[in-house]
């Protein structure tokens, strides 16, 4: 395998992005030979990128496939929406992205509870976000990929693998019928969500968002979904097919520090897949690649089989480190999920950016304000109130 050295500068330029904060620049060295160290397979380009010429491309097609080939940095920390309009004034109407900084507003609002953790709906987001964009493969033609048809042709209802999202997708549907009149797709409301679910989680990316996807009510193919259960081999298969290598695989897999699982183990519903659930740390890899994790973690057997494999283990101790750790992460998995939001969208090249609807960054560190009650969950001495509050992000009770 080459070395990538397009993702030592990807690394760089999301560093000099965020030097105002606090100790930053002492870690530049550190993840930049870091990422050097770092072997990666050359990426490739998807959708009608791939047989656009680059005097073709639009600036935001232009920015997409430099972003997807490790040349420019996937996450904005830094953009915003000023004096946004009202969402029914003619200036609203004439900006694209004046509708999705109402929507994103409305979002994250609703995905954060009283502890600064992203929820429930946060999470599921996220989720919804993976398994609408996760249903193409190169293996099963044109269709699936980020079109909305995880709602539109009712797989959310209709397929087992998608159980546990029931809450999201009414949900979804909901803020779908309050906001389609403005001439938005539902494609675009389901993975805007995953932003939003990502940036509102503590220390969680701001991820690169794009909207102008066209809606599909035809079902995706089947069996493009991967399984908890699933052998490092059959994982490292599946997402190849969908142009996503091994270590992308890692950074998209690492969305797990957020989780409470709900139908891998019945007798455990809602129990964490990290001892910091709505929290976006590296807690995740540190655990996953342990011997032995913490009483009330439930670890996915595919999971684990990633993570002891010589051919993925790596990236796991790679994003274990607390700083730099999370740096290269979230610079990793923005890359890894704006590929991923990407699959089946074949008019990449018309579409509009609208990161600077996205709610700020919230920093590098975040301290749980009831870490006591937090180790004291991990360890099996709470009940189920404790689980209640999780899925909330509320405050454990005392």
């Amino acid at each position: 395998m080459k070395v990538s050295t397009a993702n030592v500068a990807a690394v760089v330029m999301a560093v000099r992005a965020v030097v105002s904060y606090p100790g930053i620049k002492d870690t530049i060295g550190q993840i930049s030979s870091q990422a050097a160290a770092s072997p990666s397979s050359e990426p490739e380009l998807i959708g009608d990128l791939v047989h656009l010429s680059e005097h073709s491309l639009t600036p935001t097609g232009r920015a997409i496939k430099h972003i997807l080939l490790g040349q420019l940095s996937p996450q904005s920390l830094v953009s915003t929406y000023d004096a946004v309009p009202m969402k029914d004034s003619p200036a609203c109407a004439a900006d694209t992205c004046c509708i999705w900084k109402h929507i994103a507003d409305e979002l994250s609002a609703a995905m954060v509870g009283t502890a600064s953790r992203c929820n429930k709906l946060a999470r599921g987001a996220v989720r919804l976000g993976f398994h609408d964009a996760g249903g193409w493969s190169r293996k099963t033609g044109l269709g699936g990929g980020a079109d909305g048809s995880i709602l539109l042709a009712k797989e959310c209802e209709e397929r087992r693998e998608n159980g546990g999202l029931e809450v999201i997708c009414a949900q979804m549907r909901v803020w779908w019928a309050k906001y389609k009149s403005y001439g938005i797709s539902l494609a675009d409301l389901i993975q805007m969500g995953a932003t939003v679910g990502t940036v509102v989680c503590p220390q969680g990316p701001r991820i690169r968002s794009f909207v102008g996807r066209q809606d599909n009510a035809t079902p995706a193919p089947h069996g493009n979904l991967p399984s908890a259960f699933a052998s490092a081999d059959s994982l490292l298969r599946m997402f190849a097919d969908k142009t996503i290598s091994a270590q992308d695989l890692v950074a998209l897999l690492g969305a797990h520090t957020a989780s409470q699982q709900t139908t891998i183990d019945r007798n455990r519903t809602g129990a964490p897949q990290d001892t910091t659930p709505g929290v976006w740390d590296t807690v995740y890899f540190r655990e996953t690649i342990a011997e032995r994790c913490p009483q009330q973690i439930v670890r996915f057997v595919s999971d684990r089989n990633l993570a002891t494999d010589p051919r993925t283990n790596a990236y796991f101790g790679m994003y274990a480190g607390k700083l730099t750790g999370q740096m290269r992460w979230n610079e990793d998995y923005a890359r890894a999920y704006v590929r991923l939001s990407l699959l089946g969208v074949y008019n990449i090249n018309d579409l509009t950016e609208c990161t600077k609807v996205l709610p700020g960054f919230t920093g590098w560190r975040f301290e749980n304000p009831d870490e006591e009650q937090m180790v004291r969950y991990a360890n099996g001495e709470l009940g189920g109130n404790a689980d209640a509050a999780l899925e909330a992000g509320d405050l454990i009770p005392g």
